[in-house]
């Protein structure tokens, strides 16, 4: 039974993974102490949000360090807990 469990655990998450929908965007700011990151984007599908500039929480301070100011990114951005949240940056 905890096979089974774990079986379907992992299966889940993998399907998570390839849900997730990377979009392109621009650093235009990071702030380190509020863990925040300004993005201006294309078009978020996911989210049913046009192209624009805006600001970001990310779900782990880590993925700041995966960006710079004026660097071309890829991102993952959802909706968590009311928040526009940066989930991976590539």
């Amino acid at each position: 039974m905890k096979s089974a469990l774990i079986v379907i655990a992992a299966a889940a998450i993998s399907t998570a993974s390839l849900a997730a929908e990377y979009t392109k965007g621009e650093v235009k700011k990071i702030d380190l102490k509020q863990n925040k990151i300004t993005i201006k984007h294309q078009e978020l599908k996911n989210l049913d949000m046009p192209a624009m500039t805006m600001v970001f929480v990310v779900s782990d301070e880590a993925l700041l360090g995966k960006a710079k100011e004026g660097q071309p990114i890829e991102f993952v951005a959802e909706k968590i807990n009311g928040k526009l949240t940066v989930t991976e940056i590539k």
